[in-house]
């Protein structure tokens, strides 16, 4: 008898644990068909979208490298120069010089696109690149 009362008991709590599924499936579906609710605060959050807009405009997304020979008796493309823009046109160019006893290495500050030190061809090249989104 203590034998059928546990297999019933068993019997129980599976029905139990089915329906209760059942129960938490159906509610997190229809959930879903009715779509999240729109919080209070809405205002709040447009705000803050716009400072992560902000944020991200100050990043260095625009980036750019030109690969070349610096020297004529110099092949393989060793020198390059790297552009590094937010959306604005500010940021950095680095140059890496290769020659065959030496690298030479440079930074040069960007501001709205245009450097106040004179740029080479293929710095300028590289932040026409990242500008264009190449």
């Amino acid at each position: 008898m203590g034998e059928v009362l546990g297999w019933i008991a068993v019997g129980l709590a599976a029905i139990a644990l089915a329906v209760s599924g059942w129960v938490w499936y159906t509610s997190g579906s229809r959930r879903r068909r009715r779509g999240v609710p729109i919080p209070a605060d809405l205002d709040a959050i447009r705000k803050e979208v716009e400072g992560l807009r902000d944020e991200a405009a100050q990043a260095l997304r625009h980036l750019a490298v030109v690969r070349y020979d610096a020297f004529r008796d110099m092949g393989g493309h060793l020198s390059w120069s790297l552009a590094l823009l937010d959306d604005e046109g500010n940021g950095i160019v680095l140059t890496s010089i290769h020659g065959r006893n030496d690298v030479r290495s440079y930074a040069k500050s960007i501001s709205d696109w245009k450097s106040g030190q004179e740029l080479s061809p293929e710095e300028d090249e590289a932040i026409g690149y990242a500008r264009a989104g190449r």
